[in-house]
């Protein structure tokens, strides 16, 4: 077993529940660490033995291209890509974080982090 991180992928998208947020947008960053058998890859030194994180960062990117209300949401939809589109991934875990939310303070930035397994 073994890791593959794609960390602070930077976005400008258009995520939350406020009118001003879906129109005006604003910059997200994106952690996705995902869990799979590496040690083909490590044997065979093959990128079809492996987790491409090139396809991480573009499901990434597209999936944050699609409005949500909520960054749970796109989190979810980003995890459902993955395992669907990489069948060595067996775990994800992605923090969605929103840079400079508008929530009437100085706040650096709000994140929501989940995991999520394969089910058999």
């Amino acid at each position: 077993m073994g890791t593959v991180r794609v960390e602070n992928i930077r976005i400008y998208a258009y995520h939350g529940c406020l009118n001003e947020e879906t129109r005006i947008g604003s910059y997200y960053s994106v952690n996705v660490t995902v869990s799979a058998d590496l040690k083909k890859a490590s044997n065979s030194d093959k990128l079809s033995d492996t987790v491409d994180y090139v396809h991480i960062n573009k499901i990434v990117k597209q999936e944050m291209a699609t409005p949500s209300k909520l960054l749970e949401h796109v989190a979810k939809r980003i995890s459902d890509r993955i395992f669907t589109e990489i069948d060595l991934v067996n775990k994800i875990k992605i923090y969605v974080s929103k840079i400079n939310p508008p929530i009437g303070g100085d706040v650096e930035k709000v994140t929501v982090c989940l995991k999520f397994n394969r089910i058999s």
